[in-house]
């Protein structure tokens, strides 16, 4: 399936809106609309190897998926890569690039794709229309991403880490 692509501008300093971005705990604040079951896979939400298991919920192909950052140029582009669906066989990559726009505004861009190479896979995506419904969820998700940056609102919620210590971090 893909890629597809949403974008935004933002006003709002590029370094910023990287570090927003690159947070995977902030992830939810402006996903949660077609992504539910987010946790983070390690204590450090953001970095290089930072990752995150959660569901898609997109009408009539609800799987989960898993990403990880695998790449950071600060402040212009993040690399994800992940797996999803069935046994976690489907390969996906989701890639950030934040460009200068006029003025002082930032161009924000979002990219996701995925590599089924099994026919079952294949098929379930192409039956689904999965394109366009991600299409739809990742645009939606961009202009939320924008109102939050824009609002200077900080993103509210906790985040659960997978394993992690419920009481060294106050959750009961």
């Amino acid at each position: 399936m893909g890629p597809v692509s949403a974008e935004v501008e933002i006003d709002v300093p590029r370094e910023r809106a990287f570090s927003f971005v690159g947070d995977l705990a902030n992830r939810p604040s402006f996903t949660d609309h077609f992504i539910s079951g987010f946790h983070l896979t390690r204590i450090e939400s953001s970095g290089m190897g930072a990752g995150a298991r959660f569901r898609f919920d997109v009408p009539l192909h609800r799987i989960w998926a898993d990403t990880t950052i695998v790449e950071l140029e600060a402040p212009f582009r993040i690399v994800e890569h992940g797996r999803g669906g069935r046994g976690n066989r489907v390969p996906s990559r989701t890639v950030w690039e934040l460009t200068e726009a006029p003025g002082s505004l930032i161009k924000a861009r979002v990219s996701y794709w995925t590599e089924p190479s099994h026919p079952t896979d294949k098929g379930r995506e192409a039956l689904v229309a999965a394109s366009a419904r991600y299409e739809r969820g990742w645009r939606e998700a961009m202009r939320r991403l924008r109102d939050l940056l824009e609002g200077g609102v900080p993103a509210e919620g906790r985040i659960a880490v997978a394993g992690g210590n419920r009481y060294a971090t106050g959750i009961p």
